[in-house]
């Protein structure tokens, strides 16, 4: 166990990732060597920041803390500290069941941990944050909460109502991100369509995407997490307009078949759906779409399992992601559906649903073929720089290798064209 130490350790998503950074600079200011995700954890002081979205993630949440249990029975580290998700929602039961840990914090209550270990928080800097990301892209949370009233999801039950952060909080950090070296601006917020309605009664996505782009030194700004219902249309042109908006959107659909989207409370019929995606290519030529569907959701039959096999055929997304419906405790879904579809039929249609997608990404990427594009690059191995372009998010998307036979420098953008492909990568070299 190294004194002065904090291993800080984030499950879940970038929205959490965010919280940990805040987390790890407030020890930083409180004269702590503070460590991220470490291979070996052997902090005097120890903090996991949970998920609880779906079943997949508690445990993965409590099979993260009961390894460090062990390691602390083993002296390896000292004081084990949970917060987030799962302890805002099971807080109670874990206490019980885990009194090995030496408090739990919700998602919104964890400054109080400094007062429990005799440090200071200091609130004139609640904004700062040690970025955990390289240094040229940060994710920029811009609301916590949810309005929506989707049947399956717990994330309004553990998160509260929808809450945006004032507009010149968020252009203040912003600033302080490009001072720091950030080029690239990863926007989010569980519903990020959302913003600002609940200060001024409409979205206020585009004034503050345009103002972003305004700040001297932001070179990228990506979207993530829209809702499909009652969209705000004028975010399409400040995409046209702005050139260093992406051509990107990450906006879950779910579902297509009229039964499944009136069973998952989504608000939007199959008809409105297919508009919106057309009127979005129609506006932004180019622009690459990420989506997330669920399968297995109470009540989904073969019939509109293949219903949304066929939309993913037709629609041919540049980017999707899926997972199968988890029965989460307190959500609609769980108060009156049955969970009756069996765990071997959900992953069938998931993996099923994944081979269609890998069949339309690798023809998509096959058109890129001698194509040039402006590249991020990000990291290196060994043979390869990874890059992206702007059409790909770090972590979910696919990447840009370019053998390393000339140097480039991490952080740059290059203009890179793409000589082969797979279907979720593509291989290129820089233009001399």
């Amino acid at each position: 166990m190294k004194r002065n130490r904090v291993d800080i350790i984030t499950m879940g998503c970038s929205k959490n990732l965010v919280d940990s950074e805040r987390l790890m600079r407030q020890f930083q200011l409180n004269g702590y060597s503070v460590v991220h995700n470490a291979r070996r954890v052997n902090g005097e002081i120890v903090v996991v920041n949970t998920c609880a979205f779906i079943q997949y993630a508690r445990e993965e949440s409590i099979g993260m803390i009961l390894s460090l249990i062990a390691a602390k029975k083993r002296g390896y580290v000292g004081q084990l500290y949970v917060m987030g998700c799962l302890s805002e929602r099971y807080r109670g039961e874990l206490e019980q069941e885990l009194p090995e840990v030496d408090k739990f914090y919700g998602k919104f209550d964890w400054s109080s941990l400094f007062h429990d270990i005799g440090k200071s928080y200091y609130r004139n800097r609640d904004s700062e944050r040690a970025l955990t990301t390289p240094r040229h892209y940060a994710y920029l949370k811009v609301a916590e909460g949810c309005n929506r009233k989707c049947a399956y999801c717990s994330i309004p039950v553990i998160t509260g109502q929808y809450r945006s952060r004032p507009m010149d909080e968020i252009l203040a950090e912003a600033g302080r991100l490009v001072k720091k070296g950030v080029k690239e601006i990863q926007l989010i917020a569980q519903d990020l369509t959302y913003y600002g309605i609940d200060l001024a009664r409409k979205c206020l996505l585009p004034e503050l995407t345009e103002r972003l782009a305004d700040i001297r030194g932001v070179e990228w700004i990506r979207l993530h997490y829209g809702y499909p219902s009652n969209f705000p249309y004028d975010i399409l042109r400040v995409m046209q307009e702005q050139e260093n908006v992406c051509r990107y959107l990450d906006i879950a659909l779910q579902h297509i078949s009229d039964p499944m989207l009136r069973q998952m409370r989504r608000g939007i019929t199959k008809q409105a759906t297919l508009e919106l995606i057309e009127r979005i290519r129609e506006e932004v030529p180019e622009i690459h779409l990420r989506t997330t569907l669920m399968v297995g959701h109470p009540g989904e039959t073969e019939q509109d399992f293949e219903e949304l096999l066929q939309f993913v055929r037709d629609v041919r997304f540049e980017r999707l992601g899926a997972f199968a419906y988890s029965h989460e405790a307190d959500t609609y879904a769980y108060a009156h559906y049955r969970d009756e579809i069996p765990a071997e039929v959900k992953q069938k249609r998931l993996d099923e649903l994944m081979c269609v997608q890998e069949t339309i990404s690798r023809e998509l990427n096959e058109a890129k073929i001698g194509r040039t594009f402006k590249t991020m690059i990000d990291g290196e191995d060994e043979m390869y720089y990874i890059g992206r372009t702007e059409f790909d998010s770090p972590e979910v998307d696919q990447e840009v290798l370019i053998l390393k036979n000339q140097p480039l420098l991490i952080g740059e953008f290059y203009n890179i064209d793409i000589e082969h492909i797979e279907a979720f990568e593509m291989y290129g070299k820089m233009l001399n």
